[in-house]
């Protein structure tokens, strides 16, 4: 190559690839593989969407103002620590670039979101794992792993892709054991939908201490996944380190406009987390039923684990699927090459992704 070359370890970063949208030779799937709200968005939501049409020659608000300020008034936080960000992706990014460099260290749970280690490696950063037990992040695992070069810790909570979590005392031994300069960052994207009385998403965290984040998203349970939109909670402190960093426009007028409305539907929300907590179990008792384990999930998917190898392994389910049109998400990057994530999906779309395993697992018997 003669022409720029990028800095060291860019080309080592294995490019995020998103679950499959679409199955060739099929004009209709059933999507099952992004976590992608069953219910779709909020009629007020899309009201609010449609109504910016003639102000798209406009630059958005660069604060993302308003919104901030609903979130605060919704949620009972200091506006003061609320920021925002074009998906809770680009806020885990800039905030490890901002907090971590060459040199350093950055720690996520041994089967966490694949933005932590990727988002570690584009800013020279060397990604650790930490091993979790049960498919369950471990707080002894993590500080284990944590080392004196460490600048950041990831968790998600609910993790993504195996749906489990970490009640809120785990939470707190973790910040505990934390050394005071290394940044906690709780990822409670799916925190809408988890019904535990032991949870917490990370507020209570984030206001007794100095160095916890929590971002959260409208890409799951509100239906906003295609107009990117996250937020996080900080410390004042860190929101200014933040604002430092981001583009001064990084979320458009439309998706401002649209989680505010989302936020005020409540009915909406309701009956999305009415939906999943219906259809995330029956999903897990039909698997479970077709003798297949399925991992615990309080998200709104489930990880399936098929046979390691042979006939009945995971990738020829998925390609069995994939061919009937049902898409679920294949997670061997999460180092989980044995299962399959189905997202909870519409009633029928539920029963079509059942039938079709079924289908597959009848055809390995005969």
């Amino acid at each position: 190559m003669n022409g720029p070359k990028p800095i060291e370890g860019i080309l080592n970063i294995a490019p995020y690839v998103g679950g499959d949208s679409k199955a060739e030779g099929l004009r209709q799937v059933v999507k099952l593989s992004s976590n992608e709200a069953a219910t779709g968005a909020s009629p007020k939501a899309i009201a609010a969407f449609t109504a910016q049409a003639d102000s798209l020659h406009r630059y958005p608000d660069g604060g993302a103002n308003a919104l901030r300020e609903a979130l605060a008034e919704f949620h009972g936080l200091d506006p003061a620590g609320v920021f925002c960000g074009n998906g809770s992706d680009e806020i885990i990014s800039y905030l490890t670039h901002a907090y971590a460099g060459p040199g350093d260290d950055v720690v996520y749970s041994e089967h966490g979101f694949l933005m932590y280690p990727l988002s570690a490696m584009a800013c020279g950063a060397r990604p650790l794992k930490a091993p979790e037990r049960a498919f369950t992040a471990s707080v002894d695992a993590v500080l284990e792993t944590v080392t004196p070069r460490t600048r950041i810790v990831f968790l998600a909570n609910p993790n993504n892709p195996t749906g489990s979590y970490l009640p809120e005392s785990e939470l707190t031994r973790l910040r505990a054991g934390l050394p005071d300069d290394v940044l906690l960052v709780i990822d409670s994207a799916y925190a809408e939908f988890v019904g535990r009385n032991d949870y917490d998403p990370g507020i209570r965290l984030v206001e007794a201490n100095d160095n916890v984040v929590m971002t959260r998203t409208f890409s799951k349970i509100y239906g906003l996944a295609a107009l990117r939109l996250g937020w996080a909670y900080a410390p004042e402190s860190i929101a200014n380190v933040f604002h430092r960093v981001r583009p001064p426009f990084n979320v458009n007028a439309v998706a401002q406009a649209a989680g505010v409305a989302a936020l005020q539907d409540t009915a909406h929300t309701g009956r999305a987390r009415e939906h999943n907590d219906r259809w995330l179990a029956w999903l897990s008792e039909q698997f479970r039923n077709l003798g297949l384990e399925v991992l615990p999930s309080v998200a709104n998917f489930v990880t399936v684990r098929f046979d390691s190898d042979g006939p009945a392994a995971s990738g020829p389910a998925h390609r069995f699927l994939k061919q009937r049109g049902i898409l679920p998400r294949d997670i061997t990057a999460y180092g989980l090459g044995d299962c399959l994530r189905f997202t909870v999906g519409l009633e029928a779309e539920n029963r079509a992704a059942v039938e079709a395993v079924a289908a597959f697992l009848e055809q390995q018997d005969g």
